[in-house]
C-alpha cells in the first residue's frame, strides 16, 4: 500500500470508531481496538515529512479524542511504521502489531549483546513504561551495546524468553494502556539502523510532535463535550470557558499546522525547536481544557458519562510525558543560542 496516496484518514477512523463495539478503561479492549483497526488498513498514515503531515496529525487526533490509552498504542504502532521506513528495518508482517519501547530510567537497562558487525543481538534485561505490552506482537525497543553505544533492535515478543510483567504502572488515568516493565532473557532481536541511529535521525522530532497531536486531539475531544452542552444549557460563565478553551485551541491548532507545514518543507531539517514549540502548546492547552471543562460543567458528566471521564482521567496523566519546566527551560536554551528570538506575525 502507498503510504503516501492510500491512507487512512481522520473521517474514516471516525466513523470506524463510532460503530466499533468497545469498553473503556479496560487493557485487552484496547488490545482488541488496537487489532481491529490495524486489520483493514486504518493503521496506515501518512508518513511524516513526505508532505501530508498534518493530515497524519489530524489522524491520531482522531483516534485520541476517543480514547487516550487506544492512541497510546495507535501512535507507538504507527510511529514503528515510520521509524522502519526510515531506518531501513525489516518490513513489518501483515496484521502484527508494533509498539516503541524507548524509555532509558536508571532502573531498567536493556543490552543488546552479540558480536561486533552483526545485526543480530540477544536482548537482556527490562524495559519499562513498555505501553499495550500484552496486547502487540512486536516491539523496537531502545538497548546498549556492548561498546555502551544506544541501538535500536526489532523484536518479535511472541518468542520464549519474553515476560510481559503486571508491575511498573500504577497509575489510574490511562491504565488501559497496560504500560508494564518488560523483561528480556537472551531474546533474538534485529538492529536497526546504526548505533545512535534513532535519536540522530530526523524522524525522531517529527514523531515526538506526533505526540502533541494526541495531546490536542484529546482536548479537542473534550472542548467538544463543552460546545454541545453549552449549545443546549447556555449561561454566562459556561460561555465564558467555551470562549476561553476555543481561543487556546484555536491558537494550537495553527501552531500545529505551522509545524507540520515545516517538517514537510525542510523534511531533514533538526526540527527540534519547533517541535518542542508544539509539545508545550499541547500540553498548555490540555491543562487549560481539562479544567475549564471540569468548571463549565461540574461533576455530571464526570460522574455518568463514561467517555467524558475516561478523557479527564486519561489527559493529565498522558501529557506528563513531557518534561514540563525542563522542556520550557530547553527550549528557552535553544531560542538564545540559535538567536531566533523573532516573534512577528
Amino acid at each position: 500500500m502507498n503510504c503516501v496516496e492510500q491512507h487512512a484518514t481522520a473521517s474514516a477512523l471516525r466513523d470506524f470508531l463510532g460503530k466499533l463495539p468497545f469498553q473503556r478503561g479496560n487493557a485487552e479492549e484496547t488490545g482488541r481496538a488496537l487489532h481491529a483497526l490495524i486489520g483493514p488498513g486504518l493503521d496506515r498514515l501518512p508518513l511524516p515529512g513526505r508532505g501530508n503531515t498534518a493530515e497524519r496529525w489530524r489522524a491520531l487526533g482522531a483516534v485520541a479524542a476517543f480514547d487516550l490509552s487506544l492512541v497510546k498504542l495507535y501512535e507507538g504502532h504507527t510511529d514503528a511504521l515510520a521509524i522502519l521506513a526510515e531506518l531501513g528495518g525489516p518490513p513489518p508482517d501483515d496484521g502484527s502489531a508494533w509498539a516503541v519501547w524507548a524509555a532509558e530510567p536508571p532502573s531498567a537497562r536493556l543490552l543488546a549483546l552479540g558480536d561486533a558487525g552483526s545485526q543480530i543481538v540477544a536482548l537482556d534485561g527490562t524495559k519499562a513504561w513498555c505501553s499495550g505490552a500484552a496486547s502487540v506482537t512486536h516491539a523496537l525497543v531502545t538497548a546498549w551495546n556492548e561498546r555502551d553505544e544506544p541501538v535500536l533492535a526489532a523484536v518479535d515478543l511472541r518468542q520464549n524468553g519474553v515476560k510481559v510483567t503486571g508491575s511498573g504502572w500504577q497509575a489510574v488515568g490511562m491504565e488501559a494502556s497496560a504500560s508494564v516493565d518488560v523483561r528480556f532473557e537472551r531474546v533474538r532481536a534485529q538492529l536497526v539502523g546504526p548505533p545512535r541511529g534513532y535519536l540522530e535521525r530526523p524522524g525522531f522530532w517529527q514523531g515526538g510532535a506526533g505526540i502533541a497531536a494526541c495531546w490536542f486531539g484529546a482536548a479537542s475531544g473534550i472542548a467538544a463535550f463543552v460546545a454541545r452542552d453549552t449549545k443546549h444549557r447556555a449561561g454566562p460563565h459556561k460561555l465564558a470557558h467555551l470562549g476561553a478553551i476555543d481561543t487556546a485551541l484555536s491558537a494550537t491548532a495553527a501552531l500545529l499546522r505551522e509545524t507540520a507545514a515545516f517538517i514537510d518543507r525542510e523534511p531533514q531539517a533538526d526540527a527540534m525547536v519547533p517541535t518542542m514549540r508544539a509539545r508545550l502548546a499541547a500540553e498548555h492547552v490540555a491543562t487549560l481544557v481539562v479544567e475549564r471543562a471540569g468548571r463549565a460543567l461540574g461533576a455530571g458528566p464526570l460522574c455518568r458519562d463514561a467517555h467524558f471521564a475516561q478523557l479527564m482521567a486519561d489527559l493529565p496523566v498522558f501529557i506528563r510525558q513531557s518534561h514540563a519546566e525542563r522542556d520550557e527551560a530547553s527550549l528557552a536554551e535553544h531560542v538564545i543560542e540559535e538567536e531566533r528570538i523573532s516573534w512577528q506575525v
